[in-house]
Order: C-alpha cells, then structure tokens, then sequence
C-alpha cells in the first residue's frame, strides 16, 4: 500500500506529501451542487477543466446522499467521483457537508431533518429555533461522527493504493448567523457550568499573553469558574467556539481513526460589522484560533474562504506557524493568479483553490453569477465574481507555478528567494535586498480584467537572478555606499522547465533600456556586473 498523504515537514516548512512526493494542490472547487450529479460532472464540469492546469478538484461530498436511510451508506456518488478524477489524472479534496454548510444544517438527511425532537436545532434568546443543528445536540454530533468514520473507512479501501483523495475538509463555514450565542435549553445549562478543566489549564497561561479576544486584562483575582467570569463581554462567543471546536474534534477523529487523512476546517472570515452573528459566530475566526487549536487537535489548518477585496491581507493572518495556509475558497477574478503565485511562493501554501471553477470554461454569460440579494447577506466584493481574463491567467500561473517547484524547493525558506505582491491599489512598488545588489519593484496599477502586481526573485549566484512575474518593472542598484554603477551582462526572455531556465532570447539593444512584465507571466534571467 502507499503512504497515506500527509503532511510533514520540508527545510521546516509544513507540506502535503502524496505518495511520499511534496504535492502543491493547484486546485479549483466546484459548485455546491455539481457534485449531485455523476453525468452533470462528466458533461459540465470536467471538460471545462480542460487547460486550467489543476492537479487537483474540490468536490462537496454530501452527508444527506451517503446516508439517504439512517444506518444504510450509499458510496456509489463517493465512487463515481474517485472514479471520474482518476480518468481525468486529478486528484481530490473532499468538502464533507455533514452537520453545518454556511451557519445551517442544510446537508443533514430528511430523516434528521425531521426530527427535531431527538435532533434538536439552536435558538435564539426569544427562543425562536433556527436551522441550524445545535452543537450541543450529542445524538446529531454522534451520527455525523459516524457517517464521517464510514466514508473514511470507504475510502481507505477504495483508494488507498490510488491517493486520489489527498485531503477532507470537515463541514464548512460553521457557527451560528443572527445570534452570538446558542439559547437552547442544553446551550443554557452549558453556559452556567464551571469552564472544562482542559480549558481554565491553559486560560491561566493566555494571561500573560493575551489574545485580541481571551482575558484582556490581568487579573490575579480571577477565579476561572464560569465563563462570563473569564471572558466577559467575549464570553459567548469563545463558548460557542469551544463546543463547535469539540463536536468538530469529535467527527474528525471519528473518520481519522480509519483513515488518517489531513484535514482541515473552513471558515467565514470576520467581516463588517464585525459582530459575533453577522459572520457565523463560533467559527473558526482568527481569534478564536486558540480555542479551536485546543478543542480541535486533529485538523491539521485553519483555512479562510475569502472574496474580500483585501484578500492578501487575510492570507498573511491565516498564515502562520502552526496554521499552514490552505485556500480552499477564493475569488475567480484575474487577481486570482497573481494571490495564487503569492500564496505559493510567499507563504507556502498546501493548496489554492478558486471557487466555481467550472465556470472558467463557460461563455461569460452563462456562469453562475451570485445574485445581489446573495452578494449583501454573504458580504461579497461583486467584482470577485468578474471572469475576464481570468483563465488565462490562472492557466499560466498554474503551469508556471508547477515547472518552477524544483527551484522552489530548492530555495524556499532562504533569503536568495523573495517574493511580492501589490495587495492594496495604494501600493506603488517595492524594494528588495539581495547580497550584491538591491533591486526596486515598480508596481503597475491595477486594471480591469488583468492580474495585479505579482512575481518572485530567485538569487541563483552573486550576480545572476530569475525573475518571474507580471505587471512590473525592475531597476537594479549597487550597495548603498558604493561608488559604482550597475549594468546587464546578459538578459534572456524564457521559460521553465521542470525546475530549469530556457532561454528562446536574448534582450539587447532598445529591449535592454528597461525590465518589465505586462498581464501574462514572465520568466526572465539576468546577469549583471558593477564598473
């Protein structure tokens, strides 16, 4: 048998191994509802991928399909789509809509879904119940924990020589919309008990180093009892992040135990007005990390869907030691390609993944456009959804992104290897400090239909450097304090090839006055000297 995937460590940098090989996830996920339909997958979806350069597909996988009869498990939708990546040489992220989907419990079977007795959802403080499955409900938690430990268990025996399936990502964007809290009677009797021992242990250390929402103040006093004692005006919704977190932890090390799997969560970034309830509170949110960190060992990542205009932003606070970064949902703008290379090359990401990928390779006018009333309620940047010149960007990228993974590796991590990326229309350019030479990066403004400011440096010796990027300009100095001027010995226009240059030309003449990258991805190389 194979090695399961898994993730390990490369020059001390997370990375997903598939059959013991460091694997970049070029990926794209497709609608929540094109995976219904085996024939809708073989005629809509795959053959619009044709060109993207995926490696990879993220595919919903839907608890009410798998488990149509309580007790009785359908895997023939699971196998079909295992069977369909393989003929199409893809492999697969599976999104296991199980309890929660976007704050509800939409994807729960009829019979679940009818019981709301035993299966009881979360309330409101007016008591109103809302449709969304409490966590608190162990019944539900325990039949989730069990489907999820059988499609495991069906994977491991359909696909574990294979690998098609490289990661699962546990329920999606869960917590609760329009309350900061859950009011059900179970909700209620928690909220009034002692904090769990596990986590007034750990409360005592977060005193001395506080985050933005656990114990804002020091207080030697504090006697760690309840919860409104401990975390005061935050208090409910690190409780509901606590109990979501453990429900969570439950299934996931439910499936794990049968196949060991990475997995991750998902999460609806805080968003204006910034409130617990106006994103879905409980969630996985940046602050609340340590909650879920603790209540949820078993994922392996915190991972932000984001369709938010400062995106770059969000990627550097999901990014961080003990979270490797994971994009499973992004915008499909052509800013797109210019996050993804930056995703990689920056900050090492595990997988990047534009949502309603199948679209790319649709006439514009027959995509699936969020409607303005879907675009409000979900707090959307409208222009995420604006296709053009977005596929042949994300092609190109993606391609490049895969031939330039040897050099990647190679360097990653050292200060031969920078990158940059024009995360904010303000943001006119950059400078970078290489050992001989310091190079300025003049950013392009931002356009319509065309990726921003994005690229990579790689300092192969003291003198020669691969330039890779787009929408730029270079200028190259001496060391400040160096009385000398810098000039080109060569610049050569190419490609790369498994890790590798190829020059097709050398710039000389006019093309040497200036270095710069338009709209499409370029590879340059460049030797230069001092007199």
């Amino acid at each position: 048998m194979n090695a399961i995937p898994r993730i390990g460590m490369e020059q001390g940098i997370p990375t997903l191994y598939v059959k013991e090989r460091p694997f970049f996830a070029l990926a794209g996920e497709i609608h929540n509802s094109s995976a219904e339909s085996l024939d809708y997958m073989e005629k809509k979806v795959w053959p619009n991928l044709k060109g993207l350069n995926l490696n990879t597909l993220v595919v919903p996988l839907y608890w009410n399909r798998i488990e149509p009869v309580e007790g009785a498990f359908d895997f023939s939708l699971l196998d079909g789509l295992i069977r369909q990546a393989r003929i199409h040489g893809m492999h697969l992220i599976l999104l296991w809509f199980g309890l929660w989907k976007n704050a509800e419990s939409m994807y729960v079977p009829n019979w679940m879904k009818q019981d709301t007795k035993r299966y009881f959802r979360a309330e409101k403080v007016t008591g109103e119940r809302m449709n969304t499955i409490s966590p608190f409900c162990d019944a539900a938690v325990a039949k989730d924990a069990e489907a999820f430990r059988q499609v495991m268990a069906h994977v491991r025996w359909v696909d574990a020589e294979e690998s098609t399936v490289i990661m699962i990502q546990v329920e999606n964007e869960l917590g609760l919309l329009g309350s900061s809290c859950d009011y059900s009677p179970k909700a209620r009797e928690k909220f009034e008990q002692p904090l769990p021992e596990e986590l007034a242990k750990v409360v005592k250390e977060w005193e001395d180093s506080p985050s933005a929402y656990c114990l804002k103040q020091k207080n030697t006093n504090r006697s760690y009892e309840t919860w409104r004692e401990t975390f005061g005006e935050d208090a409910q919704e690190i409780f509901m992040a606590y109990y979501f977190a453990k429900a969570v932890e439950k299934i996931t090390a439910a499936g794990r135990g049968e196949y060991p799997l990475p997995c991750y969560v998902n999460t609806w970034i805080k968003q204006f007005p910034w409130y617990p309830g106006s994103y879905p509170s409980g969630g996985p949110v940046k602050e609340m990390h340590r909650i879920w960190k603790l209540a949820a060992p078993s994922l392996f990542t915190i991972a932000p869907d984001i369709y938010v205009p400062y995106a770059a932003e969000v990627m550097e606070e999901y990014s961080y030691e003990g979270n490797p970064l994971v994009r499973p949902e992004i915008r499909k703008d052509a800013v797109t390609a210019s996050y993804a290379f930056y995703a990689f090359m920056e900050h090492h990401a595990i997988c990047y993944s534009p949502f309603g990928i199948e679209d790319l390779g649709k006439d514009s006018d027959r995509t699936q456009t969020p409607t303005e009333e879907m675009i409000e309620a979900l707090k959307l940047d409208p222009l995420s959804f604006d296709l053009t010149g977005t596929r042949e960007a994300l092609s190109k990228t993606y391609h490049l992104i895969l031939e330039v993974q040897p050099l990647y590796l190679h360097y990653r991590g050292s200060r031969r290897m920078k990158s940059y990326l024009q995360g904010k229309d303000f943001e006119q350019g950059t400078y970078f400090r290489f050992k001989y030479y310091d190079i300025e990066i003049e950013y392009f403004p931002k356009a319509a239909g065309c990726p921003a400011a994005a690229g990579v440096i790689f300092e192969l010796e003291n003198h020669k450097f691969l330039i890779i990027g787009m929408m730029s300009r270079f200028r190259f100095y001496p060391k400040a304090g160096e009385n000398q001027n810098v000039d080109f010995l060569k610049i050569e226009i190419g490609s790369i090839k498994n890790g590798a240059f190829q020059p097709y030309q050398e710039m000389n003449g006019d093309e040497r006055i200036i270095l710069q990258m338009m709209n499409e991805p370029v590879c340059y190389l460049v030797e230069l000297y001092k007199f």
